[in-house]
């Protein structure tokens, strides 16, 4: 199993440490109002703790469950605390009328993240596609992207143990392509499909 630390104390924050848990990982949550790391922490309970905000995370993964114009300040914030870690960015920039990215050009937030990170550390995209209502009840496909293979596998692991499945497209500049498909799952919980009980998914045909 997976050791985690979750950086924020949101719906996102409690959904994932939730799945953390009953996956058999060990949780940290950090969050800048510590009271509320610590509430989060004992909701979330088997064993999960409430890291200092800033310090070194306990987790070998460290997730930034945060708004996306939050996320690259906060790990700027952390600096050397996040060396050696694998940081997964599961945010989504978009733009004030859901119909367009909030950067203009061809980058992600887990892109930027990347060009500030301490020496060591690695960046995955993952979660961003999937609605905080099917990761609670439902078992949909997790894609991620990553330009270190181990990583990548660490992530898949702690995905795997959540009783999903971690679909890989690719190094980090496809991080800009799944922002761009979490926009497409606005589009069609608003419009093609109209609701929000569904992801994205890859399925395989044989024959």
């Amino acid at each position: 199993m997976s050791s985690i630390t979750i950086i924020g104390t949101g719906n996102m924050a409690r959904t994932i440490g939730t799945l953390a848990v009953a996956g058999g990982n060990t949780v940290e949550v950090m969050g800048r109002d510590q009271s509320k790391a610590d509430r989060l922490a004992k909701v979330l309970g088997g064993g999960s703790t409430a890291g200092t905000w800033g310090a070194a995370p306990a987790g070998d993964i460290v997730i930034t469950a945060l708004l996306y114009d939050g996320v690259v300040p906060v790990v700027a914030e952390f600096g050397d605390a996040l060396a050696d870690k694998v940081i997964v960015d599961i945010s989504n920039p978009f733009n004030p009328t859901f119909d367009g990215l909030a950067h203009k050009d061809a980058t992600s937030i887990a892109q930027e993240v990347a060009k500030i990170a301490p020496v060591g550390s690695s960046v995955v995209k993952a979660f961003n596609t999937i609605f905080r209502n099917v990761l609670e009840k439902g078992q949909p496909d997790v894609f991620i992207a990553g330009d270190n293979g181990q990583a990548k596998e660490d992530v898949a692991a702690f995905i795997k143990s959540l009783g999903l499945r971690a679909r890989d497209v690719g190094g980090l500049k496809m991080a800009h392509w799944l922002e761009g498909m979490g926009l497409v799952t606005v589009g069609l919980a608003g419009n093609g499909v109209g609701h929000w009980d569904f992801a994205l998914g890859a399925n395989e045909f044989t024959g």
